[in-house]
């Protein structure tokens, strides 16, 4: 990787991060013609806190702006289109439990907005119809309507809505909701996948040097405005230049923000979530949403289906995904917010075992509250974990992309996967607008332009071995790395 001859640009961008931040936009840089260098901790790309979900509306998050909402369904059209092999087909359901505050009519309002959104996106660009038709982005049910699903019998291979519901209907104790449900075309995404998309394509590019397995250990900047770059690879000291440093180090860009003298406020929270093992069921689900209030006992959970009976739970609750002091804020005298050792030893693969019982059988209670049966459920493996960056002071803020500090820095502040690829459109456009990537290049400045040409030559074959490598190298089992449904197209 060291040997490859950058003929493409004469600009050199380092990017320090190799999550879904900065491996998006090290491939869009380096297939536009910028000279990257990725620079990553980690033996992988695309490591961090769980991914599971597109937020292709931001369903989830009832106490966010409509605006916000809106953002995520465009973003996540888009990031669909460009990473469609990590991508799982299936719906969400959406359901308001019978003790929330929340109301259904809240829910149909929202979603009003975001279906009339896509119709429009639609219109723009056919291209844009990657969740289904606009009239199918969201179905109602009402609880005679999940009574008569219940008496059919499941399909192993849902295809149509009704036949998505009929095991939720079946195993749901419907005297704990509220009416109507929703099914939405909401689909997940895969970590694994993702991982395995964005190393491929960027093993392959002759426009990226990938430094895994590497430390950056000081960043400076020279009297010509070139920017040295120190690391620490495999116990040997190396110095690299670049004319443009790109900070998508996550959670912990205040590190590098620190290092250049620069105090932005930010936020870091750390988050889990918990792999369970279901064998009484082993029907496809929809992912399902049970909403709730964020940070009490009766926080949203979240059921993430995988094949052969895996489930991923997240549960806003302090028990179970939430930690206490876990979301902690920049002080005045450090850009990076300071986490207690125990949330870092557990981001270091430092977990306690009967830390990971006693959270994993809380999630499943959890579900059980909702889905009697599941209380057979078992531990299916270690948790999904990681901290996730919040730019700003806005502890809800789930849209965010990039902050140009001067014209040679951007700092890279996704909070959600789906913000990757417009922070990375966004980076390219401050890059022509400088003079240091070539005016032919323009057309990738606009925010929701989509180029899949470093991504559509890698077979399906290539990702999934490499996807499951990569789930087996980190300690999960490989049923986690596959889809239950394959590729619409």
């Amino acid at each position: 990787m060291l040997n490859k001859h950058f003929e493409h640009s004469n600009t050199r961008v380092g990017i320090i991060g190799g999550g879904i931040g900065g491996a998006t936009i090290a491939l869009k840089l380096s297939q536009q013609g910028a000279n990257v260098l990725l620079f990553e901790k980690e033996s992988s790309l695309v490591n961090g806190p769980p991914m599971c979900h597109l937020h292709a509306g931001g369903n989830l998050y009832r106490e966010i702006s409509d605006q916000q909402c809106v953002d995520l369904l465009k973003q996540s059209i888009n990031t669909a289109k460009l990473y469609q092999d990590a991508i799982d087909y299936r719906p969400t359901i959406v359901a308001v439990p019978s003790h929330d505050n929340g109301k259904p009519s809240d829910v149909v309002s929202r979603l009003t907005v975001l279906q009339q959104e896509y119709q429009r996106l639609i219109a723009l660009d056919p291209q844009n119809e990657i969740l289904g038709p606009a009239s199918e982005y969201f179905r109602l049910y009402q609880r005679p309507d999940l009574e008569r699903l219940s008496q059919l019998t499941a399909p192993k291979h849902p295809k149509t809505p009704d036949e998505w519901m009929i095991a939720f209907a079946k195993q749901t104790d419907l005297t704990q909701l509220k009416f109507p449900v929703f099914l939405v075309q909401e689909y997940g995404i895969s970590v694994f996948r993702l991982a395995a998309l964005t190393s491929l394509a960027l093993e392959s590019s002759q426009y990226c040097e990938l430094l895994t397995n590497t430390q950056v250990t000081s960043v400076t900047q020279n009297s010509a405005q070139k920017w040295h770059i120190e690391t620490k690879r495999s116990g040997v000291d190396e110095t690299f230049e670049v004319d443009y440093l790109i900070n998508a180090c996550g959670f912990r860009t205040g590190t590098i923000d620190d290092m250049i003298g620069l105090k932005p406020q930010r936020m870091v929270e750390f988050k889990a979530a918990y792999i369970s093992r279901w064998n009484n069921d082993q029907t496809n689900w929809p992912e399902v949403i049970f909403h709730g209030t964020r940070g009490t006992k009766n926080g949203m959970t979240q059921l993430t289906p995988y094949p052969n009976g895996y489930f991923q739970i997240h549960a806003m609750t302090p028990d179970i995904t939430l930690f206490e002091d876990g979301l902690v804020s920049s002080k005045q005298e450090s850009a990076q917010p300071e986490l207690p050792n125990k949330y870092i030893d557990k981001v270091n693969h430092q977990w306690d075992e009967q830390v990971i019982n006693e959270r994993t059988t809380k999630a499943i209670e959890k579900v059980a509250g909702f889905i009697p049966a599941f209380n057979s459920a078992d531990i299916g493996g270690r948790p999904m974990y990681g901290a996730q960056q919040i730019p700003g002071e806005d502890a809800t803020l789930r849209v965010a992309d990039v902050a140009f500090q001067s014209n040679s820095y951007a700092r890279c502040e996704i909070v959600k996967a789906s913000s990757a690829l417009p922070a990375a459109n966004t980076i390219i456009g401050k890059l022509v607008e400088l003079g240091l990537l070539a005016d032919r290049y323009s057309k990738y400045c606009h925010s929701d332009f989509v180029d899949t040409s470093s991504t559509s030559d890698i077979t399906e074959q290539q990702i999934a071995q490499r996807a499951e490598y990569l789930a087996q190298e980190r300690g999960f089992p490989v049923d986690l790395a596959r889809r239950t449904t394959p590729n619409i197209s």
